[in-house]
């Protein structure tokens, strides 16, 4: 499988390896598993059986009590682990792009170097009072994650789980998501950062330097733009529309050698 060959299964097996403790399914397969099955258009953990009825192609598939119990042992430390494991992994695999990363067009403009990072927030319906679920703008009940998306190669980056009722322009919720999305960028990509609407306009340039200071930055440019509060949601920019409940900003991030170069 893809996770096998590009390392992503090995990574993510060290990341939760549980010290003396072997369990009978490897965690780091148990998450691929999971990600494979939700590919597939599972939407409940039980659809894990899907998977566990294919065993003479998968291999041994976790049982749904199993992947529960995989996902429960999740701690704040070990979501970081895993981060650090998939940033890992995908600097491995862009290193092996034959022709590197590819380029993002933006009204039919090549950006060349350029790394488009998309922020979207949408809803999620649920059918029943899930934990965290909550009413949301449209009138419907559910999840109103964010999320950020690489244009580029069309990879999540980061995603955060949020109420219903959460606002699409919280500045907390951005700087959070933002920063889990650059860390992900492999270096020396993360140099030179712009904040964009969609729209086809000239980017800005806001800041320089490394993927271990995104947090701050990201701030910095919430303090310097005028984002909203982080205990409200802001009206939204006329050159940022809202289109079918999504609000989308555009994070463009460029090469350490353009940085270098004379404007």
């Amino acid at each position: 499988m893809l996770a096998e060959r590009t390392g992503l299964t090995g990574a993510l097996s060290s990341a939760l390896a549980c010290g003396s403790f072997t369990p009978v399914h490897d965690r780091g397969q148990v998450l691929v598993d999971i990600a494979v099955m939700l590919a597939d258009g599972g939407e409940a953990i039980a659809d894990i059986d899907v998977l566990r009825h294919q065993a003479q192609v998968l291999g041994p598939v976790a049982s749904a009590p199993t992947v529960w119990r995989a996902l429960a042992e999740l701690s704040p430390a070990r979501v970081k682990r895993i981060q650090t494991a998939r940033a890992r992994v995908r600097r491995h695999v862009w290193t092996r792009l034959p022709e590197g990363v590819p380029a993002s067009t933006v009204a039919n403009t090549d950006l060349g170097g350029v790394v488009v990072l998309d922020v979207d927030a949408t809803l999620v319906t649920t059918h029943s009072e899930k934990e965290h679920a909550a009413a949301t703008f449209k009138g419907g009940f559910g999840y109103h994650p964010i999320g950020v998306w690489c244009d580029n190669t069309t990879e999540l980056l980061a995603v955060t789980l949020r109420p219903g009722n959460a606002g699409a322009n919280t500045a907390t919720d951005h700087i959070d998501v933002l920063t889990q999305a650059i860390t992900q960028i492999p270096p020396p990509t993360a140099a030179i950062c712009w904040f964009a609407p969609t729209a086809p306009v000239p980017p800005t340039p806001w800041w320089t330097g490394s993927p271990s200071k995104a947090k701050s930055a990201v701030a910095a440019w919430s303090t310097r733009s005028g984002s909203p509060s982080p205990t409200r949601s802001a009206t939204p920019s006329p050159h940022c529309p809202r289109a079918s409940g999504l609000q989308r900003s555009t994070l463009r991030v460029k090469s350490a050698t353009a940085a270098t170069s004379p404007s």
